[in-house]
C-alpha cells in the first residue's frame, strides 16, 4: 500500500513540476566536463582540483556529481532548473540513475542538491538539507565559494560510498497524518489544473507550489569561462541518468 502510494506522489510530481524550456538550459559542456563554473567564483586551479576529484570518484564508484555555478535561473525555482538540468545533461549512468547535481545561483543566493532515483536512498531529502545548511551555506554566507562547493561535495561523496549507511528511519518512516494530508491537497490541486488546463489558464504548478511565469527570458548564465580550464581529469562524458525530484535547496 505504502509503495503504491509512493508511485502516485511520483506520478503527480511529475504532473505539476514547472516545466522547464530547454532552450533556457546551458548546453552540455563540450568537452564534458563535471565542473561548470558559470558564475566565476572558482579560481582555475580550484576548478581543476575539483574537477579531478569528481572524475575519481566517477571512476572508482559510477557515480556523477555535477557541480555547476551560476548568476541566476531567471524565472524559474532553482530546484526545478537543477532537476531538468540533471536530465538534460544525463547526468548519472542510464539504468543506474545515480546522479547527483549540486547548483549555485549566485545573484539569487541559492543553492540546491538534486539527487537521481538511484541515490535517494543515501541521500534523502533530510539529508540533502542537512548538506546544505551544515556543509555548504557556512562558507557561502562569508563568500567562500569553493570551501562550500568542497565541503558539501565531500560530504556527498561519503553518504554515496557507504561510509554513512542510510538509517532505517530515513528509508522507511511510516506516512504520518500530516504526509496523508499533503497528498490530499496535491491531488485536490492536479484535479484543479487539470481542469482550468482544458480551458487554457495561465498557471502552470511546480510540484512546490504554483509558478506564475511572466515575460522575460532567464536572468544569464554569467559570462564565466564555463568550466574552461585547461589540461582536463579525463571524464569520459555523461551517461544518461534520470532525476525524480529528490534533493532539497536553501539560500544565505
Amino acid at each position: 500500500m505504502r509503495i503504491r502510494l509512493l508511485s502516485v506522489l511520483v506520478f503527480i510530481a511529475s504532473l505539476v513540476t514547472a516545466q522547464v524550456d530547454v532552450k533556457d538550459l546551458p548546453a552540455r559542456p563540450t568537452p564534458p566536463r563535471l565542473v561548470n563554473d558559470l558564475a566565476d567564483v572558482l579560481s582555475p586551479s580550484q576548478e581543476q582540483t575539483l574537477e579531478q576529484k569528481l572524475v575519481a570518484f566517477n571512476d572508482s564508484t559510477s557515480t556523477q556529481i555535477a557541480v555547476i555555478t551560476m548568476q541566476s535561473t531567471g524565472r524559474y525555482p532553482i530546484e526545478d532548473y537543477a532537476l531538468y538540468l540533471g536530465r538534460n545533461w544525463g547526468v548519472g549512468q542510464e539504468g543506474m540513475n545515480n546522479g547527483v547535481v549540486l547548483l549555485a545561483a549566485i545573484k539569487d543566493r541559492r543553492v540546491t542538491v538534486q539527487v537521481g532515483y538511484g541515490i535517494e536512498p543515501y541521500i534523502t531529502d533530510g539529508r540533502a538539507k542537512r548538506i546544505i545548511e551544515n556543509d555548504i551555506l557556512p562558507a557561502f554566507r562569508n563568500s567562500d565559494y569553493n570551501a562550500g562547493i568542497d565541503a558539501g561535495v565531500n560530504r556527498i561523496m561519503e553518504y554515496v560510498s557507504g561510509e554513512f549507511a542510510p538509517k532505517d528511519e530515513d528509508l522507511s518512516k511510516p506516512m504520518g497524518i500530516g504526509q496523508i494530508i499533503f497528498i490530499i491537497i496535491i491531488v485536490i490541486i492536479v484535479l484543479i489544473f487539470m481542469s482550468r488546463s482544458n480551458k487554457g489558464g495561465g498557471v502552470t504548478y511546480s510540484g512546490r507550489g504554483p509558478t506564475y511565469w511572466g515575460g522575460g527570458g532567464l536572468g544569464g548564465f554569467g559570462g564565466g569561462r564555463g568550466g574552461g580550464f585547461s589540461g582536463g581529469g579525463g571524464f569520459g562524458g555523461f551517461g544518461g541518468g534520470s532525476f525524480g525530484g529528490g534533493g532539497a535547496s536553501g539560500g544565505w
